[in-house]
């Protein structure tokens, strides 16, 4: 597959994927594709597995680890693991969300992680997630709802009222200027119950039963190519969905599996994963002591497995702009094209040390892939990922790794076309690499 065919594969991906919970039910229906099954299993059954079966396992709708159980013992192998997360920040529907003023609907938002607030103004704007309800067996039930029309919009201000924008840059008052327009408001209209009914006529479940809700702010814009070669790509939720996708298109290929491969696909990273289904809480762990135990596999040979491990925390690094030359180390630039991104940080806000740098550069090396390293400017605090957490719980050698990218966390993201299909090759040699 061209590189550009994967990039559509993602974009796809991608546009399918609104929300966390749309992720995880994305990934489910390309597993059903498979020409090889892969089985859901429940975490209050118990496990039986065999060697070479393909398993998942979902937790509340929107984190999900899968893996392929090796065909060799645990404590010979240990697992290999690639790490990503399903969420990225945005903006998050209030639970007495629905007002009026001045005759208009109006929906109130609270903000999920660190967006850049400034690119969801004036955008065509729907909402995404899953309701909770009561079912005809009186029982608690969750859908995922999806709005594909432009349903909300946040007007700028103009700037004949904002004469400072251009100097000053877009400062929105959380609290009073985020609120989205939704409708104009007839006079007999309770703004809580036509949200109630919005939900109805989407979700096919009744206002009534419709108790709670999950529902995050999407930008309804596809997914393109741009450049004059079209050689880029933009889209929202690059950050981290390219990540996603890459790992699972690396776990999908069908070489013979020799040690217990692993994608964790956490929610909650953008608000510091600890959470129950986070990479801070209990998922992974869980997930991991249970194949150990229906491989049969003691507790001291777990722990060697643990240690004979490794994982690839995938999350999305800062492209070189050359725009805003002062926000980069001059010796650290990377350039979107150029390859996959090393990402290293002295105080460990990323997970890489020198071996397992090493260790993916020669992986990059072997798949023909080139690869770039990034370190932060000193003067500028460093985000961090879902590596530093998971080595710590786990005790397992890992390295932080990304694409480059542009405009992380705006709304409407771009990177590179060829560094997805390096990054897949590079995920790809590690999994396939002699135990």
């Amino acid at each position: 597959m061209s590189a550009k065919q994967q990039v559509q594969n993602l974009l796809d991906f991608i546009d399918a994927s609104p929300s966390p919970w749309h992720v995880v039910s994305t990934i489910e229906t390309q597993l059903a594709a498979q020409a090889q099954p892969w089985q859901r299993l429940d975490e209050t059954a118990k496990w039986s597995l065999q060697p070479g079966g393909r398993y998942y396992v979902v937790r509340d709708d929107s984190s999900i680890v899968l893996f392929i159980q090796g065909q060799k013992p645990l404590a010979e192998t240990g697992f290999r693991i690639i790490g990503a997360h399903t969420d990225s920040p945005g903006l998050r529907i209030k639970p007495n969300a629905a007002s009026s003023m001045d005759s208009l609907l109006r929906l109130g938002v609270e903000i999920y992680g660190g967006p850049i607030l400034a690119t969801f103004t004036d955008r065509d704007l729907s909402l995404a997630g899953r309701i909770a309800y009561k079912n005809d067996q009186d029982q608690i039930a969750s859908k995922l709802v999806k709005f594909d029309q432009a349903l909300l919009r946040l007007p700028n201000l103009a700037i004949h009222m904002n004469r400072a924008v251009n100097e000053e840059g877009l400062k929105l008052q959380k609290q009073v200027e985020l609120p989205l327009i939704l409708s104009a408001a007839a006079e007999e209209q309770l703004p809580h119950a036509y949200f109630s009914s919005l939900l109805q006529q989407q979700s096919g479940i009744a206002a009534s039963r419709i108790l709670s809700w999950d529902l995050a702010v999407y930008d309804t814009q596809k997914g393109a190519f741009w450049g004059a070669e079209s050689e880029f790509y933009a889209n929202s939720q690059l950050d981290n969905l390219a990540s996603c996708h890459a790992a699972l298109q690396a776990l999908l290929d069908d070489h013979c599996v020799d040690s217990t491969r692993v994608c964790a696909l956490f929610d909650h990273e953008e608000i510091g994963s600890e959470t129950s289904k986070g990479a801070d809480g209990s998922f992974l762990p869980d997930v991991l002591q249970r194949i150990a135990l229906a491989s049969s596999t003691d507790s001291e040979d777990y722990v060697r497995a643990l240690a004979k491990s490794f994982m690839i925390s995938a999350d999305m690094a800062h492209a070189y702009q050359p725009n805003f030359p002062n926000a980069y180390d001059a010796d650290h630039k990377v350039i979107v094209n150029k390859g996959p991104v090393i990402k290293v940080n002295a105080n460990h806000r990323y997970s890489t040390e020198s071996v397992s740098a090493a260790m993916f550069a020669d992986w990059c090396e072997q798949a023909g892939v080139p690869y770039q390293k990034y370190s932060h400017r000193c003067d500028l605090p460093c985000g961090s990922t879902i590596g530093p957490i998971t080595s710590a719980k786990l005790g397992i050698r890992s390295i932080d790794v990304g694409n480059p990218m542009w405009a992380m966390h705006s709304i409407r993201e771009s990177a590179g076309v060829l560094d997805h299909d390096y990054m897949i090759r590079a995920m790809k040699r590690f999994f396939d690499q002699a135990v």
